[in-house]
């Protein structure tokens, strides 16, 4: 397994004053998918354990962990039948006890069960503190709907509430806050700067993408990573990204995990197909000092916004006049 490192944070340009927070360590993971599910938790389990022995104080893992990735074909009356319980299931389980076992934080994903009705579940992301406690869950928000991503026939959309944008925090992890939200959520600005407006520092997408389907020699990589920078940079935070990579049949997920800064560096990246821990030192001031000097918060004209609260009209999806 890789191990790619950068543990001199690069300079911060607009930075007037001494800093005032400690760097922060932070690690992912980037793995496959495997039939063999001991084989696959030996895998994660030696990308945490090396990622701790680096004193990285949390490690990010890829979307819905432990999972096939499920939405190749649309799913059935029943599709969440097999979802767990984001407390006491599997995810939990070995999060939790990889986290104990290497004294780290552990963020993973995975298709959490709650009933409702309609078979649907919820794509969670979940942290859990080196004392085996959940001390984070945050439900995706945006679903897609896309040939080889009908993750609509799997997940129910996370709910509007007050706790949509919270980032999480905690005192062993020192003063940083970690905002959370899934894969598709990387997509939209909005995300990012309403996490920003919560004060997030730091904001992790548990990712798995890769090939189009109905267009196989469509490479979506480089889209993909300059949006989530874009995003990074307007919003003021370091983004986290870890994606699978591998040949699941319908889709070969192209890997390219990364962690970036405010400014838009890409402070360290894996390979598109191989297994590999990304190991960080952020430089949390750095977001206060890109924000000063470029206020994007302070700024802004919610007053004209107006049209992006309105509710989504479904026969324009290319937008009217």
């Amino acid at each position: 397994m890789n191990v790619l490192t950068c543990f001199e944070p690069p300079v911060s340009h607009a930075r007037v004053e001494a800093p005032v927070r400690e760097p922060l360590r932070v690690a992912l993971v980037q793995h496959r998918w495997q039939a063999d599910t001991a084989a696959m938790r030996a895998e994660l389990n030696e990308g945490i354990a090396k990622a701790a022995e680096l004193g990285a104080k949390a490690v990010f893992l890829p979307e819905v962990t432990f999972s096939k990735y499920p939405a190749f074909v649309r799913g059935g009356d029943n599709p969440a039948a097999d979802a767990e319980d984001p407390e006491t299931g599997p995810t939990f389980t070995f999060a939790a006890e990889a986290a104990v076992e290497h004294g780290i934080f552990v963020h993973a994903s995975l298709y959490e069960r709650a009933d409702q009705g309609d078979g649907l579940g919820f794509n969670t992301a979940i942290l859990v503190s080196p004392k085996g406690e959940l001390v984070g869950r945050t439900r995706k928000l945006h679903i897609p709907i896309s040939a080889g991503y009908y993750e609509d026939t799997y997940f129910r959309a996370g709910p509007a509430t007050d706790e949509a944008y919270r980032p999480h925090s905690h005192a062993d992890l020192g003063d940083v806050r970690i905002g959370m939200p899934t894969c598709w959520d990387e997509w939209f600005p909005e995300v990012a700067r309403m996490y920003s407006l919560a004060g997030a520092d730091v904001i992790v997408y548990p990712t798995a993408i890769g090939s189009e389907p109905s267009f196989p020699a469509f490479d979506t990589q480089p889209l993909w990573q300059h949006v989530i920078v874009g995003n990074g940079i307007t919003a003021g935070t370091f983004m986290i990204v870890p994606n699978r990579y591998g040949d699941e049949g319908e889709i070969t997920f192209y890997g390219s995990s990364f962690i970036s800064d405010p400014y838009g560096r890409i402070l360290v990246q894996a390979p598109r197909d191989e297994s590999a821990v990304l190991v960080a030192d952020l430089d949390l001031d750095q977001r206060k000092d890109w924000l000063t000097l470029f206020p994007f918060l302070e700024t802004r004209r919610p007053d004209t916004y107006v049209r992006l609260t309105a509710p989504v009209e479904r026969d324009y999806p290319f937008g009217r006049a």
